[in-house]
């Protein structure tokens, strides 16, 4: 069955430009556009896509406000959501994680990471443009005042399920772990459910968060 998305972008040609790349695929459909997020909101409330993908700076509601009310943890049925922007800011891709967004994309990123990171967000991967990944998760740690707001796990961590959240802080895909790890993309699936029970983490962004601001990423 066909990856049904959602696109939202104030640029007609934007937007344009992602329908002919995505359905270029033989496996996603774009189902509905917006030109603002009010409308994107309103669109995904109705159609249910699998995935969202959202501009950040558009009128009436903004795309992180928009992923909020999408993706947020007060959300009892989260849509999954992958914010698609030019500017690479900290503070956008900090908070379009923390309101859970499962993916943040460059719009310069091309058009195979486009696809990539729809297929991604279906596949329960967070897809971070690579020349941001490392940058902004480090400045998720965001110092000892950002520390002191981050919650202990409900239960102390295994040894393997720290390794595992250390490669999701990374960026590395299920795939990439359980190559890295030499176990199956089942028993990675396993631990990463185990993470988000013992954290309070809905996705892998709120995983990822956790563990530089927790102080779990220092030194690794």
């Amino acid at each position: 069955m066909s990856i049904r998305v959602v696109l939202a972008d104030d640029q007609e040609m934007v937007r344009a430009g992602f329908r002919l790349i995505l359905e270029a695929t033989d496996d996603i459909s774009v189902v509905g556009e917006a030109a603002d997020g009010r409308t994107a909101v309103e669109l995904c409330r109705r159609l249910r896509p699998d995935v969202a993908l959202l501009d950040i700076r558009m009128p009436v509601l903004d795309g992180l406000e928009a992923t909020r009310l999408l993706a947020g943890r007060e959300v009892a049925e989260p849509v999954r959501v992958v914010v698609v922007t030019t500017f690479d800011l900290d503070e956008y891709v900090h908070a379009a994680l923390l309101h859970g967004a499962t993916g943040f994309l460059l719009k310069d990123a091309g058009p195979a990471l486009l696809v990539e990171a729809v297929r991604a967000a279906v596949r329960g991967d967070a897809l971070v443009s690579p020349q941001v990944t490392t940058r902004l998760l480090r400045q998720l740690s965001g110092g000892a005042a950002a520390r002191r707001a981050v919650a202990a796990p409900a239960e102390p961590l295994t040894e393997r399920e720290g390794q595992v959240l250390t490669l999701v802080a990374r960026g590395l895909t299920n795939a990439e772990i359980g190559g890295s790890l030499f176990v199956s993309p089942s028993t990675v699936k396993s631990h990463l459910a185990s993470l988000q029970a013992k954290i309070g983490a809905r996705n892998r962004g709120e995983l990822a968060a956790w563990a530089w601001q927790s102080g779990h990423m220092d030194g690794a």
